[in-house]
C-alpha cells in the first residue's frame, strides 16, 4: 500500500489539494456570515465540506446570496 503512494505525482496532486482546502475554508466563512444574516440553508454545510473541490464551487453558484 505505502509503495503505490510513493508513486504518485505529488507535483500534480498537491496544488489540488491545496485548491480544495482553501475553497473550503472560503466557502465556510461565507456561510457563517450569511448564517448570521439569517438567511441561509443547513444543507450547505455537508456540501461545502464533503463534496471535494466542487461542493464550494457549487456552493458559490447555486447558495450563496449577494447582499449588496
Amino acid at each position: 500500500m505505502w509503495e503505490s503512494l510513493n508513486e504518485v505525482n505529488w507535483a500534480l496532486i498537491a496544488p489540488l489539494i491545496g485548491l480544495d482546502i482553501l475553497l473550503k475554508i472560503i466557502a465556510v466563512v461565507a456561510w457563517i456570515r450569511q448564517r448570521n444574516e439569517g438567511d441561509v440553508s443547513w444543507i450547505w454545510l455537508p456540501v461545502i465540506l464533503f463534496v471535494n473541490l466542487i461542493g464550494p464551487i457549487i456552493y458559490f453558484v447555486f447558495g450563496r446570496r449577494d447582499t449588496y
